[in-house]
């Protein structure tokens, strides 16, 4: 066994690589390459949170490990060689190419990637990057379509969203809560029917069933605020559905029944929370799209990127930032009537014109504590957002957690919270009812595990609300079931149609027999006996990476009562944005001004790449 193999391992031991990075380099590099043997190892730990790809200027002792250990980072550095020239060591192995061979690691631009990662980064690059515009049969016919259907506003950047996505293919409109951009696709959409001679299929989906589920209803009312004809509304799709659904996702599998060789059956496809969607699941959608369907996305580019690798949206309108070209300038002022300046600055990617950020939030407004609270996060300003709290909006509120008491007082407030729809569960209300009372209050964590993780406080919830009657626990020994438990499921299953971040109830049927029921996107319930469930956990706490595509009327938020790397600007924005009409925050002081200062890094090279680099 070699001097560095002991010493990964002894990382794996102190939970600075998983066991499956150890593995990896074993089988990419033998005892005689030990610096690939390092650079593999480290590249696997790298896409384990969340990475795409290892820049080689990373590859220095001091950010080995974040700079925790630094020692065992220096010893592991000697025995790999005190590597200096990576790309040269990188390229001697068989293990390594340019991307031109079949090899498990593949070197770009001073970029190492996992060959399936390179693999998927080129193709959502190739196929944003190709898109040619599309020009409107009929220019003055679109703008009074639009115009019919926005208004003639100076300053309307959900009309010129609507103008982006029907001269493009391709598009994306990202913007925060209350900006509209369900809205805006409700009528962008009645465009395309009106703009195209007979039928047109749409196709919605989202990342999660919870996601759906509320593109569904947010949908069907913003059609109810239009003046449309029943044809017209009758050519929208009555639903949204998951992507594991929409491409058929195979049990137990990667497989997809839908890809290249069998493309998806639609003209257009709508895509909610962006955000939410990897790199894997978005190189899979790519490859399943009919060559001349049309595809947008929307999402919130400022929330949590996906758990998997990447962060797509985000990259994608970082493109954005610079403005319209001229020419698209000049084009989307004549469809829409909207004033809009660009300029030809030919260091930025073209996607740029394929984007459009909405700017102006219809749910908050300046006299909301949340929205305003929102804003000071998202552009990381402590000093803005502490003046929010001290400002008495009467929509949020803040409380220390550093003893026991306070604690304590945080479990008080989640039974009051959790108390109404548990009420209606005992009463055998319907289904429908109880998960419409149970939304309106979801505690959120940063955390998995620990005290002030999902797993802590769920068992410290469920303790709480056994001893104020209004849940019956079982001994240990008999299960974890009883009326009234919400679940969130963890892993998909398709046979039974669920899928990670569906959340059901536990309650009684008619016939007394303890069931999970599940709302679907088209508004049914599914019951579910417990013991077919797939991978599930208790869901009074979720992360908030769970909870995005969720929206809550109450949201609590609860930090750690130390720093750590999780906790993020865009975390706590994620968090933030769940809560509809009040949010209460559990945090130290300290834990939460370094939150909001720190922000997530995804490295990858899509932004590059859109720009042919």
């Amino acid at each position: 066994m070699s001097g560095l193999t002991e010493l990964l391992r002894q990382a794996s031991e102190k939970r600075l690589l998983r066991a499956l990075d150890v593995q990896f380099a074993q089988m990419v590099a033998d005892e005689s390459q030990p610096a690939l043997m390092l650079a593999a190892a480290w590249l696997s730990a790298e896409a384990g949170e969340g990475h795409v790809c290892l820049p080689l200027s990373q590859l220095t002792p001091a950010t080995l490990f974040g700079g925790r250990h630094p020692e065992l980072a220096e010893a592991i550095w000697q025995a790999a060689g005190a590597p200096q020239e990576w790309s040269s060591l990188l390229l001697e192995s068989e293990a390594v190419s340019d991307g031109s061979l079949a090899t498990p690691l593949v070197l770009h631009q001073q970029r190492l990637y996992l060959n399936r990662m390179w693999q998927g980064e080129g193709k959502v690059a190739e196929f944003i990057a190709a898109d040619p515009a599309i020009e409107p049969p009929d220019t003055s016919l679109l703008r009074e379509i639009l115009d019919q259907l926005f208004g003639e506003q100076p300053d309307d950047w959900q009309k010129i969203a609507a103008a982006v996505a029907i001269t493009r293919k391709i598009s994306v409109i990202s913007g925060g809560p209350g900006t509209g951009k369900t809205t805006t696709v409700a009528k962008l959409l009645a465009a395309l029917i009106r703009l195209t001679p007979g039928a047109l299929r749409i196709q919605l989906a989202a990342p999660t069933g919870k996601a759906a589920a509320r593109l569904t209803e947010s949908l069907g009312k913003a059609l109810d605020g239009l003046q449309l004809s029943s044809d017209d509304k009758q050519k929208f799709p009555a639903e949204a559905t998951t992507l594991h659904r929409l491409l058929g996702a195979q049990p137990n599998s990667q497989r997809m029944r839908y890809h290249a060789g069998n493309p998806l059956h639609l003209d257009v496809l709508v895509v909610d929370e962006a955000s939410m969607v990897d790199l894997p699941m978005m190189a899979n959608l790519i490859a399943a799209l009919p060559k001349p369907a049309r595809v947008i996305f929307l999402g919130d580019r400022d929330q949590l990127a996906s758990v998997e690798a990447g962060a797509v949206l985000g990259d994608i309108c970082r493109c954005a930032e610079a403005g319209y070209s001229v020419a698209r300038a000049r084009q989307l002022t004549q469809l829409t009537g909207c004033p809009l300046e660009g300029n030809d600055d030919e260091t930025v990617s073209p996607v740029r014109d394929n984007i459009c950020l909405l700017r102006k939030s219809y749910r908050f407004d300046a006299s909301s504590g949340i929205g305003q609270l929102a804003l000071a996060v998202n552009a990381g300003d402590l000093s803005a957002a502490e003046s929010v709290f001290n400002a008495g909006f009467s929509d949020i509120e803040r409380y220390p957690l550093a003893t026991p008491d306070e604690y304590q007082q945080l479990l008080n407030d989640c039974v009051a919270g959790y108390r109404p729809y548990l009420q209606l569960v005992a009463q055998q209300a319907a289904p429908q009812q109880v998960m419409k009372a149970f939304s309106r209050y979801q505690l959120l964590c940063a955390l998995r595990e620990g005290p002030f993780g999902v797993v802590g406080l769920n068992e410290r919830i469920e303790l709480a609300l056994h001893q104020k009657g209004l849940i019956q626990r079982p001994p240990a020994a008999s299960g974890k079931w009883y009326a009234g438990r919400p679940v969130m499921i963890a892993r998909n299953d398709r046979a039974l149609g669920l899928f990670n971040g569906d959340i059901g109830i536990a309650m009684r049927d008619d016939e007394n027999e303890l069931k999970v029921f599940f709302p679907l996107p088209d508004g049914t319930i599914k019951a579910v006996q417990p013991s077919r469930l797939p991978p599930h956990d208790t869901a009074f706490a979720m992360t908030v990476h769970k909870s995005q595509g969720s929206e809550f009327e109450h949201t609590a938020l609860v930090l750690p009562n130390h720093f750590l790397p999780v906790l993020t600007r865009e975390l706590v924005y994620t968090a933030i944005t769940r809560a509809r009409d009040r949010l209460t925050l559990y945090a130290d002081k300290s834990v939460w001004g370094k939150a909001v200062r720190a922000r997530t890094q995804r490295r990858s090279g899509l932004q590059q790449r859109l720009s042919g680099m």
